[in-house]
């Protein structure tokens, strides 16, 4: 083999790889391997001076061009028609449904939160990308496309296809480039959008972009439905997102109402309806503006502007200070939003918010909403606060945070921490609110643990909706939760950086918290999961608190590890749980594996060995089923474990 076709040879396999990890989720070689196998291409292409079209090797971003061209699409992009409501969705079915004489068979797709690209291939390569512009002409992205590694740089069809798709940002990507960034993204469109349309390719190739796509715009080949349209781009190497196909305008309505976004990695803002079959499609038409056999359900904003009044400061149960914006009321996902967070005075600092700034904000579902950035400059720059606002502790500074010191007198930090403590997934001890707490640290004192242990009857007559029964209630929890385990031991103790998952590691690792506690630095960074600063806050902890854990195993707490039948019906297996289980929550069927020699997975990797599926299963199952791994239901999951 001469060194022409080694260089092809490799970057066919590159490319193949790329595929795999990028699009389907599925790698089949080790990074090393890859990394080995592309700087042999690299030597190659220098040695001969030359490189494929297809070459991975042009995806790192080349310099910066001078101006955008403008390129013509083969066949127009059109806008969607959009609406608000069910009742409007209704009526465009009723009336697609007199135009065609029958009820249309409809798909169902998100409406991706991103910008509109159209790339065209010629002869199996990429031969343009470009914006949609004025759905007519758009400019000329190509450089910038090359970048984003789930386009395939050339695909099996060898005619002319012009193919659409959404560049997007993913929101892990915008949260990994935000915690490195001199000027934080304001959102995942912005970022999506700002790369792609910016003039030097290797900042389109810092953001981590992708692209979904999601329909074939020209093909010289006949398509006849949405289906075999997406197909057809799978088939060419395309990453496209799920498709519901179904002919009842009930159904897709059931379908939109249970599309929860917080899951998702992408932002959209609504649902896209189309007629399946194209030669009905044809028979509707367009209008001026859009097909008339498309329609978008338009989601509830998630992001508004406001301007910014003030900032207070917010004292949590490890002392750090969190900036709470006190905003302009405004309506977002049905709610009116009048505060909202940013992270520290870092952040303040990054985003540059002022007094008076007008800034976006976003908020999903139940999240709190958070400032994303200044949308109009301007306003009182804000000072942060020298002391406490809670107690006058004096402050001080760890990086970018503001932390109250004063632990043991500081009531925000005594009631956050005792609030955690009796959390389901720390000690689980049931009748202890926020406000319960308040006030019991008001009417006795109650500053620590221990003291939650030396609670009496006395204590407890008199508070606010404490009756008998209640008292003995809370009194036989607050016994009863001495035999939690070590790893919802661990979790309550509020240690920086150790939450559930964590927790249960340390617990099965150590198997007692006189281990644990004993365990160096050095000792805990062979924990995989577990970096120095997290390391350092463990240390940090039993040696400010020894006195503590000594206290509460004196009065009977000093839990130890379960023990792990290693020969148990899941020795040696990693199994994931998906959908809901009738006769277990989710934590007690993990728990139940681990117990049995297993390993809990949080997603469906090529290291999988069992998927347990419970109803309304997802993506998880789906790609479970696609890639051959052993599926069982809950009533086999009862039957393994029950013998």
């Amino acid at each position: 083999m001469d060194k022409k076709q080694e260089m092809k040879r490799i970057t066919d396999l590159l490319n193949k790889y790329a595929y795999e990890y990028y699009v389907l989720d599925n790698p089949t070689v080790a990074d090393k391997e890859y990394d080995a196998l592309y700087d042999k291409l690299v030597a190659l292409e220098a040695e001969l001076g030359f490189s494929f079209s297809d070459s991975p090797t042009h995806r790192v971003g080349g310099e910066p061009i001078k101006e955008f061209a403008r390129h013509k699409h083969i066949n127009r992009l059109y806008s969607l028609d959009k609406c608000k409501t069910f009742e409007e969705l209704i009526e465009w079915d009723e009336k697609l449904t007199k135009a065609l004489g029958q009820k249309p068979e409809y798909t169902l797709e998100y409406k991706l939160d991103g910008l509109t690209l159209c790339l065209t291939y010629e002869n199996g390569n990429l031969s343009v990308a470009s914006t949609r512009g004025n759905g007519v002409v758009g400019e000329d992205v190509t450089e910038q496309i090359k970048t984003i590694r789930s386009v395939p740089l050339s695909i099996p069809h060898k005619g002319l296809m012009e193919v659409q798709g959404e560049g997007i940002m993913r929101l892990s990507a915008l949260k990994a480039y935000n915690l490195k960034a001199k000027e934080p993204l304001k959102n995942a469109r912005n970022g999506a959008a700002g790369a792609i349309r910016n003039l030097d390719p290797k900042v389109t190739a810092s953001r981590n972009l992708d692209i979904i796509f999601y329909n074939v715009n020209f093909s010289d080949e006949d398509i006849v439905s949405q289906k075999q349209m997406i197909e057809i781009l799978k088939e060419n190497h395309f990453k496209t997102e799920k498709l519901l196909i179904t002919c009842d305008i009930n159904r897709i309505i059931d379908e939109i109402k249970s599309i929860d976004r917080d899951k998702l990695d992408f932002a959209i803002d609504g649902m896209v309806i189309k007629v399946n079959d194209v030669s009905a499609r044809e028979r509707l038409g367009y209008t001026d503006k859009f097909p008339r056999w498309a329609m978008a359900y338009k989601f509830e904003a998630e992001e508004a502007t406001t301007t910014l009044n003030d900032i207070v400061w917010q004292v949590g149960r490890t002392g750090k200070l969190t900036p709470i914006a006190l905003l302009d009321p405004v309506e977002l996902c049905g709610a009116m939003v009048k505060r909202a967070t940013l992270n520290n005075y870092g952040d303040i600092l990054r985003k540059n918010v002022k007094k008076g700034s007008r800034v976006f904000i976003r908020r999903s579902n139940d999240v709190i909403p958070e400032v994303l950035g200044v949308a109009e400059e301007g306003g009182e720059e804000i000072v942060p606060p020298s002391v406490c606002p809670a107690c006058g502790a004096e402050l001080v500074y760890e990086g970018a945070n503001l932390f109250c010191p004063n632990e043991y007198g500081c009531k925000p930090q005594i009631c956050g921490k005792l609030v955690h403590f009796c959390e389901k997934d720390c000690m689980d001890i049931d009748g202890l609110s926020e406000k319960t707490i308040a006030l019991l640290h008001e009417k006795t004192g109650l500053n620590d643990f221990e003291g939650l242990y030396a609670l009496t009857e006395s204590d407890l007559d008199g508070l606010e909706g404490f009756k008998d029964k209640k008292i003995s209630n809370l009194l036989e929890g607050i016994k009863k939760s001495k035999n939690a385990d070590l790893a919802h031991f661990i979790n309550a103790l509020g240690i920086g950086g150790v939450g559930k998952k964590m927790a249960g590691d340390l617990a099965r690792k150590y198997g007692s918290i006189d281990a644990l506690k004993n365990a160096t630095e050095a000792d805990l960074l062979e924990n995989p999961d577990m970096g120095p600063i997290t390391a350092g806050y463990i240390t940090e902890y039993f040696a400010r608190h020894a006195q503590t854990i000594e206290h509460l195993k004196s009065i009977g707490i000093d839990p130890k590890n379960r023990a792990t039948n290693e020969n148990g019906v899941f020795a040696g297996l990693k199994v994931v749980l998906t959908g809901t289980l009738a006769n277990f929550k989710r934590s007690e069927a993990a728990e139940i594996i681990q117990r049995n020699g297993g390993e809990v997975q949080s997603s469906v990797t090529n290291s999988t060995d069992l998927v347990i599926a419970g109803e309304n299963a997802g993506s998880k199952l789906e790609k479970a089923a696609k890639n051959g791994i052993k599926i069982i239901d809950e009533s086999e999951f009862l039957t393994l474990i029950n013998a």
